[in-house]
């Protein structure tokens, strides 16, 4: 897969561009990783430094256009230590694709501040410190591309997911703001919305660090967790879309001269898109509600 997105200027880096990837260890960024290497771009693939060995034992290695680095997004250090490699270089980033990411369960009442600052740090303030740092060059060349990799918890929400969601719907809000602002500089952003994946990624929802077994939680939020957590595996394991799939439809918007603001890379995800829009409000949440696992028991003492 070789292609120059349109655009990019000829006379910059001769042509080929430099994309900084990060949470490139497993699901959509490993994904993203493999592909990206079968291109002619300069790479940067990136993940937490506990899971940066994961690379290498899937095969992915540095060479003459790819680097390997890890970095946490929530580490300044980090972030500037890689950025400033790659100006030295290559001499910056032209793409950046904001993949990293991570969510805790829990109900809104039982969410520690520190979850859920966790959640902030990672999936928002992260990615727009990223954008921050990259944004002087992509001006400076009057080229650039943002792909902020958001979820349909970015639109809409549900029980046990909402502290989750507020990171994903700060993370679109912000995105939409810099759209506008980067827009006169032929800096393209653009929001990739992803629903219910084929893979183990939900391993990677945990419970919050005071509540580690929540199927055997107690509480009165006992029946969301019992139903909840089975609920949406179920949906992740029935999915037709898959790493590769998805990964393959984020780099496509690589090819667009004029990439949308959001972009459902799901069917799932369109259709949420299409119903939060074209639905009265009211209808919208009382569907929403009925659809739910097990709310008849929510409130039933056992």
């Amino acid at each position: 897969m070789s292609f120059t997105p349109p655009g990019f200027p000829a006379e910059l880096r001769g042509g080929l561009p430099v994309v900084l990837v990060t949470g490139t260890s497993s699901g959509i960024g490993l994904a993203l990783a493999r592909e990206l290497m079968q291109t002619d771009f300069r790479v940067v693939l990136t993940a937490h430094r506990r899971s940066i060995h994961k690379l290498e034992e899937r095969g992915l290695t540095e060479s003459s256009r790819v680097i390997i680095r890890a970095m946490d997004v929530t580490s300044k250090r980090d972030r500037d230590a890689v950025i400033l490699e790659i100006e030295r270089r290559w001499g910056g980033v032209d793409i950046l694709i904001n993949n990293a990411g991570v969510a805790y369960r829990a109900v809104m009442e039982e969410m520690s501040g520190v979850d859920e600052e966790r959640q902030q740090d990672i999936n928002y303030r992260g990615p727009m410190a990223l954008c921050r740092r990259v944004l002087p060059h992509m001006r400076g060349s009057r080229w650039g591309r943002i792909l902020n990799v958001s979820s349909v918890s970015g639109m809409m929400a549900m029980p046990t997911m909402g502290s989750y969601s507020a990171s994903k719907w700060a993370l679109e809000g912000a995105s939409e703001a810099l759209w506008y602002e980067m827009k006169p500089w032929n800096v393209r952003v653009t929001l990739i919305q992803i629903g219910f994946v084929h893979s183990q990624s939900f391993k990677n929802v945990r419970p919050p660090v005071a509540r580690p077994h929540l199927e055997a939680d107690r509480g009165p939020y006992r029946e969301y967790y019992r139903n909840m957590g089975p609920f949406v595996e179920a949906k992740m394991q029935a999915a037709h879309a898959t790493p590769e799939v998805i990964a393959r439809r984020i780099l496509s918007t690589l090819k667009r001269k004029s990439p949308p603001l959001r972009f459902p890379a799901t069917k799932d995800a369109r259709w949420f898109y299409f119903l939060r829009r074209m639905l009265p409000r009211r209808v919208y949440h009382l569907l929403m509600y009925l659809a739910l696992p097990g709310r008849r028991e929510w409130v039933q003492d056992k």
